[in-house]
């Protein structure tokens, strides 16, 4: 087979390393990949948003399998545009993304079927919102913006202060852009953050094992929120009865309830959750695969992901018993130190060649590319994900940690904390 991966980021190359293992597959292609990614397959210089040019090019190359990364691709409808052109695509559909393309439109999902969330309101008028917010005076209080933002159009207020500074941030000075268009205004939940990556196939859900990611800038989560700085799994607090639960009242009912509303949904649903003292609730979904949860969750996947991936095109998934190994892992993101706000890049990164050949431990390139003199330079605020395995996860935080050292590159910053959770487990 032929295989086209879409996206450029840690969770393609992520994707890529697990599809080179499938015996199934003879070319990969990455569009447009990075200087990591192209050690796997080869880059092509085609954006993530140029349909035409991505559907044109799979069709010359005889492309037997596309899969879509990135959400802003899948939330503009190019899974649509590759089913309209004959060609067999991994990924929801347009109207299947809105589940993540709009966070009202999945809490309004949410609250019509039952499906467990923290209460909420929406709003399209930034004075509505800021008389709502004052009149409950309950802080702190979550404020999002509706559509994409990167995984960074969150911010939790602690006071009525904070609140409305958060909503002429989002509404009216639109700092994430189209995405604040529209606001949810949530209730603050406590507890466990989980993340839950999902196959489905329209009709059937198969989970992967659990992970948990760490959102803030700095050690003790503090500063920005950011793309994730780091992961691990599996969730030491994701018990078999509470995946239970969740199969049953959130992951099955999910499902069920977008093919009621005429969006069947085929790809990866990422489910958000907090463990609450009132049981999991979902935080949010996402429409594909999560960044950097990806990094830790298929390395330790023992599937032909190809078969997978076909299963759920094929409406057979549930034919399918996903296994994982009996270990865990743990990445840490290697950042541009000022991320993600400014910071600088183009700086030659050195100790990559450790990694090559290694089965315990991988660095998944994010915002990487080549100079001129073929040296790989950091092109990004998060530039490498370091992933390693162990018999524990403590076992497996040391390696990572460990490994992380064997990399230098200008500005290079990273949390020294990531699986801290794990010790209080």
């Amino acid at each position: 087979m032929k295989v086209l991966v879409v996206g450029g980021g840690g969770r393609e190359h992520a994707i890529v390393a697990a599809i080179a293992k499938s015996s199934r597959v003879s070319k990969i292609y990455c569009a447009p990949g990075n200087a990591g990614i192209a050690e796997l397959a080869e880059c092509v210089p085609i954006g993530v948003m140029e349909f035409d040019k991505l559907v044109d090019f799979a069709k010359n190359e005889a492309i037997d399998l596309t899969v879509i990364g990135p959400d802003d691709p899948l939330v503009g409808g190019i899974v649509d545009a590759f089913e309209e052109a004959g060609l067999r695509v991994f990924g929801p559909r347009k109207n299947a993304a809105i589940l993540e393309g709009s966070k009202a439109f999945s809490k309004e999902l949410m609250k019509k079927y039952g499906i467990p969330t923290a209460g909420y309101e929406t709003f399209s008028d930034a004075e509505e919102a800021s008389l709502y917010i004052r009149l409950q005076n309950k802080y702190p209080v979550v404020l999002k913006a509706d559509g994409l933002a990167l995984g960074k159009g969150v911010l939790i207020c602690n006071n009525e202060e904070e609140a409305m500074a958060g909503v002429k941030e989002i509404m009216l000075d639109k700092h994430f852009g189209k995405a604040g268009d529209k606001m949810v205004v949530e209730e603050f939940m406590t507890g466990r953050e989980v993340s839950v990556l999902c196959f489905c196939d329209g009709t059937n859900v198969r989970c992967m094992t659990s992970a948990q990611d760490h959102k803030r800038a700095g050690d003790g989560d503090t500063g920005l929120n950011t793309g994730g700085m780091g992961t691990f799994s599996p969730s030491p607090f994701y018990t078999e009865e509470i995946h239970k639960y969740c199969v049953r009242h959130i992951y099955e009912p999910t499902m069920a309830a977008m093919a009621k509303e005429g969006r069947p949904f085929t790809g990866v649903m990422f489910c958000g959750l907090m463990l609450t003292p009132e049981g999991p609730k979902v935080l949010e979904y996402n429409a594909r695969f999560g960044d950097p949860e990806t990094q830790v969750v298929l390395p330790r996947m023992e599937n032909d992901i190809v078969d997978v991936f076909e299963a759920c095109i094929d409406g057979r998934l549930d034919e399918v018993t996903l296994s994982f190994a009996d270990n865990a892992a743990v990445c840490v993101v290697l950042a541009s130190d000022g991320y993600p706000q400014k910071y600088e890049k183009g700086f030659p990164i050195s100790g990559l060649e450790a990694f090559r050949g290694c089965a315990d431990k991988f660095v998944f390139h994010a915002g990487t590319k080549f100079g001129e003199d073929g040296a790989v330079l950091t092109n990004g605020g998060r530039v490498l994900g370091v992933t390693a395995l162990g018999a524990t996860l403590k076992e497996a935080r040391a390696n990572a940690y460990a490994a992380t050292e064997m990399i230098s590159f200008g500005n290079k910053y990273m949390r020294h904390d990531i699986g801290k959770a794990i010790d209080e487990a």
